[in-house]
């Protein structure tokens, strides 16, 4: 079988990270490239990619994900890197750009060995206070919006099987 199809079949979401295993510089910079080669609309490259390695921000941002999902749980599952991906909401694809962003980095990141999850709530995350405060800082217009979150890590354990395809998935006519 092909490896990309390969990729595509076996990579699965990933819910419990080897919480002493950092992520290394080289696949990090390998999936966030990755990232940047997602299909746009009209080629417009709308989204942004943020790469947060920093314990305490991390922190602070699964906290911020918790308290708008109504939990005190990580809603990151003790993944040491969290990639965020914006998009400028003035283009008209914005949420489908951001949404191919996600997909190519899950998929390179289980290409280079490591577990990933989409985790949702960004765009309430950046639509606070603080996380207004943290684009300002980081130089994202006010104009994008977050997409969503995606986690990654050394899986703790193997990653689960597929589940069987439902027989109606495809309909040809």
């Amino acid at each position: 079988m092909n490896e990309t199809l390969k990729v595509l079949e076996t990579r699965r979401s990933c819910r419990n990270f080897d919480k002493e295993r950092m992520v290394s510089e080289e696949d990090i910079q390998a999936v966030v490239k990755a990232g940047t080669y997602a299909a746009t609309g009209m080629g417009r490259q709308s989204p942004i990619i943020i790469a947060v390695t920093n314990k305490e921000l991390r922190n602070r941002l699964s906290a911020e994900n918790a308290k708008i999902m109504g939990t005190a749980t990580d809603p990151f599952y003790g993944a040491p890197t969290v990639v965020i991906v914006f998009a400028d909401t003035n283009a008209g694809t914005w949420l489908q750009d951001g949404s191919l962003v996600m997909g190519n980095l899950m998929l390179a990141a289980y290409a280079v060995g490591l577990g990933s999850c989409w985790i949702n709530r960004a765009k309430e995350m950046f639509e606070s206070a603080e996380g207004k405060a943290l684009m300002k800082e980081w130089g994202i217009a006010d104009t994008y919006a977050g997409v969503a979150c995606c986690i990654l890590g050394y899986a703790d354990g193997p990653l689960p099987e597929a589940k069987p395809r439902k027989n109606d998935y495809i309909v040809r006519v």
